[in-house]
């Protein structure tokens, strides 16, 4: 065999060796790691977008130690599986996504994204819960009232599938939500949503003692741009208060009571 074949084979022998030992002290040092006790949990909850949360760490701490039996920090680290922690945090009506991992000194981190409600319902058994922007269902928080649109009325129990139904009031109700909040005009006029108990919808603004009746919620485009001239055109001169209601279920009209 020749110098330059010996050299190549021992450059070979080196790397190969080289390999082994890094391999060897990563082992080593992943399961020295799990065989530590997790000293602390470090929860970050990102604030919603007011700047408010739902939840706050102990409640965190509470679900995780329910679930498991017993509190993560002072067991060991490799007794702690990582996934299930995302996926108990993960089944918290106020919790979208969670994220869990450990650092080299033996904390565990979770960071977790909430839900964001858009819409309150008080249904007709007085059921009060909210409803984030994909029709989850949330309870109401007890370290946070958010605020956001109100629906009240002759609104029927909430049902799981109401968004794959093909006729349910709480879907309108949600879809018109939706409307409202999508329309730069709409979004900061309106307060409250209300069902009437032959099913017409009327708003409620934030501004003036009108109340705005709709109807059905077809055609709503069209609505909202019929009462956003009378606003712009109408209401500066005669005044927020003068009238009792608007009325937009006519095609092509706003009809207006005076109080």
């Amino acid at each position: 065999m020749s110098n330059t074949a010996n050299i190549r084979m021992m450059k070979r022998l080196l790397w190969i060796g080289l390999f082994f030992l890094i391999a060897g002290l990563l082992i080593s040092s992943v399961e020295k790691k799990k065989g530590r006790n997790a000293r602390d949990i470090i929860i970050e909850i990102d604030a919603l977008a007011d700047g408010n949360t739902l939840i706050d760490q102990e409640d965190i701490l509470l679900t995780l130690e329910r679930s498991f039996g017993h509190r993560l920090a002072g067991i060991p680290l490799g007794s702690i599986n990582m996934e299930r922690v995302e996926r108990v945090l993960e089944e918290d009506p106020f919790i979208l996504n969670a994220d869990a991992y450990t650092d080299a000194r033996g904390k565990i981190h979770i960071v977790l994204t909430q839900r964001a409600p858009i819409l309150r319902v008080i249904d007709k058994n007085g059921l009060n819960y909210y409803l984030d922007r994909f029709g989850k269902k949330m309870p109401l928080s007890i370290h946070f009232t958010a605020r956001v649109l109100v629906a009240t009325g002759n609104i029927p129990p909430f049902v799981p599938n109401f968004q794959k139904r093909k006729e349910h009031t709480l879907k309108d109700l949600f879809g018109l939500a939706n409307d409202i909040l999508a329309d730069d005009f709409m979004r900061p006029l309106v307060e409250q949503i209300y069902i009437a108990g032959n099913g017409k919808y009327t708003i409620v603004p934030k501004l003036g003692q009108q109340k705005i009746i709709l109807g059905s919620c077809e055609d709503i485009a069209d609505k909202f741009e019929r009462l956003k001239i009378f606003y712009q055109e109408g209401a500066p001169y005669v005044g927020w208060n003068k009238y009792q209601s608007i009325n937009l279920t006519f095609d092509g009209q706003v009809v207006c009571k005076k109080r």
